[in-house]
């Protein structure tokens, strides 16, 4: 009689233990960005608005949010990849097939985690500066 007792406030005490487990494991995944990269076609009309033409390479900040949008100019293809290194992440942007003379625009969303504090360019291998950086 007395291990049942026992058992049962055993019982209860893992189930609030695996409980507070899970509801800590819910709320770090809610408050952590996800570290990415991809080529948007469809432009947000905010991002839109400030795209300054003139610029080979822009990053527009979304404030408050973990979210920016690189603008590339080039000619031919580009291939991109992401690596963090300490606090600053790299966004390595791989232009080929450069044979087309026609210049396109690449618009990028990008999404990372807030303890990163710098971003660097690089282009073909070699750090870039941002032409112009803009907050939304």
């Amino acid at each position: 009689m007395e291990f049942q007792i026992i058992r049962r406030k055993a019982d209860k005490a893992l189930k609030k233990l695996l409980f507070l487990v899970f509801l800590t494991f819910i709320l770090t995944a809610c408050n952590s960005s996800t570290l990415s990269i991809s080529e948007i076609e469809s432009v947000p009309e905010k991002v839109q608005k400030v795209i300054d033409e003139k610029n080979k390479l822009q990053l527009i900040n979304e404030v408050d949010k973990d979210v920016s949008y690189i603008v590339f100019r080039t000619k031919g293809t580009v291939t991109t990849a992401l690596e963090t290194v300490d606090d600053t992440l790299i966004i390595k942007l791989d232009v080929t097939n450069q044979q087309d003379n026609e210049i396109k625009q690449h618009v990028y969303k990008l999404t990372f985690d807030s303890n990163l504090d710098t971003i660097n360019i690089h282009i073909n291998g070699k750090s870039t500066p941002i032409d112009n950086v803009t907050g939304i």
